[in-house]
């Protein structure tokens, strides 16, 4: 572990707080901050994704995890069910989504509303098995994700052998992964705050319109 040169444990422990890691399956007290950053990161990762591939008027590379459409659940609709019914810590969710990415680079698809879902209930499960003490079985996140046994089972074999079973995740990588939720949360404040100063604006005049929309960008 002394190779992996982590960062200072009271940093790490501020940005793990700041995330709501810090709380177990048996302990929760509300949903932890780390499902909105990463709902929010997933969600513009698809719409970025869907708009190039209209762009290029590409076809998608097209997996198993791939629906014929979009679920009616929003992604963060969707982590929320997964958080409430599974029980996992909130650390899978981060896992999950390091285990998301490896999966894409490997396979070379892109994350679109049609496979985010599938790719979303088989990495928390996978993380879960991995990383927390206790976990459900597949016929029970398959209820959670609304799928079928059968279909999560082929699932989580295409994703295993997908990442070539190779599941740990280090120090470095965890803690990189939340820097990047930290900095998402950032984004997303600025983005409010640049909101509420144009609503200001237009409630002192009408004639700033097109500043407030640069603003808002």
């Amino acid at each position: 572990m002394g190779t992996l040169a982590p960062e200072p444990e009271v940093t790490c422990s501020k940005k793990y707080l700041a995330l709501g890691l810090k709380i177990s399956g048996k302990e929760k007290s509300g949903k932890p901050r780390v499902l909105s950053l990463l709902s929010t990161l997933l969600e513009r990762s698809v719409q970025n994704n869907e708009s190039l591939l209209e762009s290029s008027q590409s076809e998608d590379v097209i997996t198993i995890f791939h629906g014929s459409r979009a679920p009616s659940l929003s992604i963060e609709q969707y982590l929320d069910r997964i958080y409430k019914y599974s029980c996992c810590s909130p650390s899978c969710f981060v896992v999950a989504h390091i285990y998301m990415e490896r999966f894409i680079e490997c396979t070379g698809a892109h994350l679109t509303s049609l496979n985010v879902h599938r790719l979303l209930i088989t990495s928390v499960m996978v993380a879960a098995k991995f990383i927390d003490d206790a976990f459900y079985n597949n016929a029970y996140y398959a209820r959670v994700g609304g799928v079928t046994t059968k279909e999560l089972n082929k699932l989580e074999m295409k994703f295993l052998f997908g990442l070539d079973f190779q599941l740990h995740v280090n120090v470095q990588t965890f803690g990189s992964y939340c820097s990047l939720l930290e900095k998402e949360g950032t984004v997303g404040l600025q983005i409010e705050c640049s909101i509420q100063a144009c609503r200001i604006s237009e409630s002192w005049s009408n004639k700033d319109d097109s500043k407030c929309a640069q603003i808002a960008r």
